[in-house]
């Protein structure tokens, strides 16, 4: 017997999830619907197939093929324009000969087809309808039978007072061929509207088998979500994919749960999923093929197709998310909401229930969307952050998203540019870089690829050659998931806020150039970038002095790429040097929080059993360092700062510094003292270089509170190689332990904080700080900055994450604590201001919407003034 399985449904009640895809090949339990039609049609012996289709045809026959990989027979009857339940089989009737049965590719059922075509057979019937009872029967096509099974009466989704029955077509028929007799070709029939009435009334065998067992149209996506959890607790028989690891619970092929995960069946995780430590699948969970759970995340009751990303304590309850979407930490998506495909969930946003959001649609981090998202797209706010351009490695920084890249930077660039580019060692790290370099080359810019280096000796690179910028590429080093991608300029620095905006502009409207075949950029592979930054280092370190002091110094590499440049330095530098990690391992170099401590503190305790005379704890990528005295003690952040401060002060007449807005006053004291000058910049490292370089013949030496230094004579960016040779020959002329030196810095006492704030409230809150503060004396460099005497607080809103970030410095800790609890205080008081104004609007337009009178929508019209809308 062969079937006809028709799945030329759009599905329009199940937008979003039909937006990409025909109804049919929505999953249910991991599988399409129609993939569970088939196997049910296998069970009971049918194994060809005619499929009818329209809506997104090519979808499915890309799926399913010829029907091999599923021992069936499949082929399909395409429809340009819709013809009907009937029509559509019609159009195949020649394929038909034999008895045949009729099936939704788009319900989900598991009837016992051979009992119902046994029956039909027994009836000698020409039709034969499936029927089923249902509660609600007003969606549906209600049908009346006599005793002996025979169809006397239809009705087309009836009204409650035209209910006479709650059994129900359910689309499932067997039929003779003698049907399409009564049917023209290529005119619109439909089975229940058309055909069976016309068969009614002139008296033919039409017979209807009421089956037993389980059956759903997935109608809407209420009914989507309980065929899901119908699924994983067995009311409808069928074949979960995967493995049965305990009682409701199946699981793919490659997939890694953490022993420190939960999980609460019944539930279904597809193939090659990673499901992380104290990540929470509680029960009626459907996870697809290919997703990762961070740490902490709960999934309850929820629906996740394949290649989703959800991130650190997220939480997701009761919703559907579509294929290749990136959930941020924190994010919190509510019951009955839907994300389409390619949904981008910013950190800390909320999705209000029954909320829909289309495909391709961004949420930045920290909002709350309580209306569905339907049309235009959202970015989350800029492409570039604090440090270049970050997302996570291969989900949101992915080799396409990394060729358009680098095809708008080059695009930015003159035809024949040259742009050097480098990355770390790390797999993800050369993928994207490649990536980026194919962008490149494709619009006519020429590459210079370091491959494998540190991103002080890349930006060296860059400022000593003709290059019009560059482009490193490195994991995070706090995050062995993210990627960084930095752009330099041609002075090895980077590119500011103007040349950020512009690459922006080109990426989303995709204006890249295109080249003729000889047009399209170089790629070389330059040799000596080590080596021509070593000569630099030596023109501006005083090699003999440092040489004459003999030092005896411990370094940490932290598995970082300087272990392929520091060590020579030191050699030449005379210095008896103990190494440690001194091989490239990203991995274990990108350290947590705790890890780093751990390593500070052996560090420490090498320094004081060899009795060197200091050690230093170098970062992944070379750029910052954190210092151990000769005691052990942890020299790092601010205080670290002022004694490289008071060291190069102190060895410079009339020396001018530069550090951020918020580091400790103690600095000026020290330039005070020793006849020296501090600017003052913004906090970010690009504010800090870009001043550095402006003033690179003044401005003798700049450094932040997080262990990156500057001395812009050599590099006016950080780098933590060529600042520990300049404080090693410091060292040598002070002649002086470094103790010693740290007891000359003045005391001070520093606290910082963060709250969240929503995007839409900071503006107001910092318009509302500045004039609570007019009177008072208020530095407006960056955020503001409030003086008192002896102490300040400084309050900043973070560029890239909805964070407004407090600091306060004070005469003792508890001062500057107490500052930091007066002012977060001051700001959640605004932050309610803010609230309570929405609020009293909201209660506002409700009144003005009870003015309004219902009319039906034909008497609906449009009151228009000339420039003014006044209503609906």
């Amino acid at each position: 017997m062969k079937a006809v399985v028709m799945a030329g449904g759009e599905g329009t009640r199940l937008r979003p999830l039909t937006s990409h895809r025909p109804k049919p090949l929505v999953p249910v339990a991991n599988k399409p619907i129609m993939e569970h039609i088939l196997d049910l049609l296998k069970q009971h012996g049918i194994q060809d197939t005619v499929v009818t289709l329209h809506y997104l045809a090519d979808e499915i026959v890309s799926y399913f093929g010829d029907g091999s990989d599923m021992d069936m027979r499949i082929c399909y009857s395409i429809e340009d324009e819709p013809l009907g339940t009937a029509g559509s089989v019609k159009k195949v009737e020649d394929q038909l000969s034999e008895t045949f049965l009729i099936i939704s590719g788009d319900a989900l059922t598991d009837f016992d087809l051979t009992k119902l075509i046994r029956f039909h057979q027994d009836k000698k019937s020409l039709a034969t309808i499936a029927l089923t009872r249902v509660e609600n029967p007003l969606e549906y096509g209600v049908v009346i039978i006599d005793d002996e099974s025979k169809i006397r009466r239809f009705l087309e989704k009836p009204g409650w007072g035209e209910v006479f029955s709650d059994t129900i077509n359910t689309g499932i028929y067997v039929l003779e061929p003698e049907i399409f007799q009564y049917m023209e070709l290529n005119r619109i029939y439909d089975f229940s509207k058309d055909l069976f009435p016309l068969l009614l009334s002139k008296d033919k065998r039409l017979f209807g088998f009421v089956s037993r067992g389980y059956w759903c149209d997935v109608g809407n996506l209420q009914q989507y979500r309980q065929a899901n959890y119908d699924a994983l607790q067995g009311k409808v028989k069928v074949n979960i994919p995967g493995n049965p690891i305990a009682k409701g619970i199946w699981v793919g092929e490659g997939t890694e749960i953490d022993p420190r995960s939960e999980i609460v069946g019944p539930a279904v995780i597809g193939r090659h999923c990673r499901i992380k430590e104290g990540a929470a699948i509680d029960e009626f969970s459907t996870i697809g093929d290919n997703c990762i759970i961070e740490e902490g995340a709960t999934i309850h009751r929820s629906i996740l197709w394949n290649n989703n990303y959800v991130g650190k304590k997220a939480k997701l309850t009761g919703c559907t998310v579509c294929r290749q979407s990136t959930l941020k930490s924190n994010a919190m998506v509510s019951e009955g909401a839907v994300l389409g495909d390619k949904c981008f969930l910013g950190q800390g946003s909320v999705i209000h229930p029954q909320v829909k959001i289309w495909p391709d649609k961004s949420v930045e981090a920290g909002a709350t969307v309580s209306m569905s998202m339907i049309w235009g797209v959202k970015w989350p706010g800029s492409l570039f952050g604090a440090q270049g351009i970050s997302g996570l490695a291969n989900i949101e920084l992915t080799p396409e998203f990394a060729m358009k890249l680098g095809a708008a930077y080059g695009a930015f660039l003159d035809r024949s540019a040259r742009v050097i580019t480098s990355r770390d060692t790390h797999p993800a790290s050369r993928m994207i870089n490649r990536s980026i370099i194919c962008g490149l080359i494709s619009v006519g810019v020429n590459v210079w690829d370091l491959r494998s280096m540190p991103t002080p000796v890349s930006r060296y690179a860059i400022k000593q050659s003709p290059a019009t910028g560059g482009v490193h590429t490195r994991i995070a080093p706090t995050d062995p998931r993210s990627i960084i991608i930095e752009f330099f300029d041609s002075g090895g620095i980077n590119i500011d806020k103007g040349m950020e905006r512009k690459i922006e502009n080109i990426f989303f409207r995709e204006d890249f150039r295109r080249t003729t075949l000889d047009e399209i950029g170089t790629i070389e592979f330059p040799s000596r970038a080590i080596e021509q930054y070593h000569d630099g280092y030596f023109n501006l370190i005083d090699v003999n002095s440092v040489r004459k002091a003999g030092f005896k110094v411990v370094i940490d590499h932290g598995y970082g790429n300087s272990s392929a440049v520091m060590p020579k330095l030191l050699a030449r530098l005379g210095c008896e040097t103990v190494t440690l990690n001194a091989f490239v391992d990203l991995e274990r170099g990108t350290r947590t929080p705790s890890g780093h401590i751990e390593s500070v503190q052996q560090l420490s305790d090498i320094v004081t059993t060899l009795k060197a005379d200091l050690g230093l704890l170098v970062d992944v990528d070379a750029e910052k360092f954190i210092l151990v005295d000769e005691k052990g003690g942890i020299v790092s952040g601010n205080l670290l700062l002022c004694l490289l401060s008071l060291m190069v002060l102190s060895s410079v007449k009339d020396g001018v510094i530069a550090v951020p807005v918020t580091a400790p006053s103690a600095v000026e004291e020290i330039a005070h003292k020793h006849g020296g000058k501090v600017i003052r910049t913004k906090a970010d490292p690009r504010s800090l270089m870009t001043v550095t370089a402006l003033g690179e013949k003044r401005i003798f030496f700049a450094g932040e509170g997080d262990g990156g230094f500057i001395f812009p004579q050599f590099l006016p960016a950080f780098d933590a190689m060529f600042s520990f040779g300049k404080m090693l020959e410091l060292m040598a002329r002070d002649r002086a332990p470094i103790s010693q030196l740290i007891e000359a810095i003045p005391p001070f006492f520093l606290a910082q904080d963060s709250m969240e704030c929503t995007w839409p409230q900071k503006g107001r809150i910092m318009r509302k700080l500045f004039e609570d503060t007019k009177d008072q004396s208020v530095d407006l460099l960056e955020g503001i900055k409030v003086h008192f005497d002896g102490s300040w607080v400084l309050i900043t809103p973070d560029p890239s994450e909805p964070l407004l970030h407090l600091y306060a410095e004070a005469r003792d800790q508890t001062g500057a604590q107490a500052l930091i609890r007066s002012y977060a205080e001051k700001l959640e008081t605004f932050k309610e201001g803010t609230r309570k104004s929405r609020e009293e609007k909201a209660v506002k337009t409700e009144k003005e919407i009870k003015r309004i009178i219902e009319v039906t929508s034909e008497k609906a019209f449009h009151f228009w003034k000339e420039h003014h809308f006044l209503g609906l």
